[in-house]
């Protein structure tokens, strides 16, 4: 019997750095950014694997409240605490803010939501997607 996949793309707005790239990405510099959540399963009464808006709902609300428009940094960066003491809104990541970590941090929050999540894939921009998965 086979299995049914929906995913929802969800856009936020970030900023970030990554400490010690030698590159641009080194700096703070800012993307408009997507998360798509794949879930997987099967199909319920109504047909579906989980409601769309649920997905939206529930990722959509966490990424609005704690991602659009804030600062992700290394929670070890310095930055970080000189910015929360400016005022500033920063959400610290337990590790570099690339979108592979991303990825599997929002992998975490829609397991902990309930989802039959399988992937989050994390649009830096429109060409560079990270993916994570168990």
């Amino acid at each position: 019997m086979g299995q049914h996949t929906v995913s929802t793309s969800i856009p936020f707005c970030y900023g970030h750095r990554i400490r010690g790239h030698a590159g641009k990405c080194g700096h703070l510099h800012g993307h408009n950014a997507r998360a798509v959540i794949e879930c997987e399963g099967p199909l319920d009464k109504l047909g579906m694997v989980v409601d769309f808006t649920l997905i939206k709902e529930r990722i959509g609300r966490w990424i609005d409240d704690q991602w659009d428009h804030q600062m992700l940094l290394d929670a070890s960066d310095p930055l970080a605490e000189t910015l929360l003491q400016l005022g500033e809104p920063v959400f610290p990541l337990a590790g570099p803010p690339t979108a592979e970590v991303m990825a599997k941090h929002l992998f975490g929050i829609a397991q902990n939501e309930g989802l039959p999540v399988v992937a989050v894939h994390l649009w830096e921009s429109d060409t560079s997607v990270a993916t994570y998965r168990e």
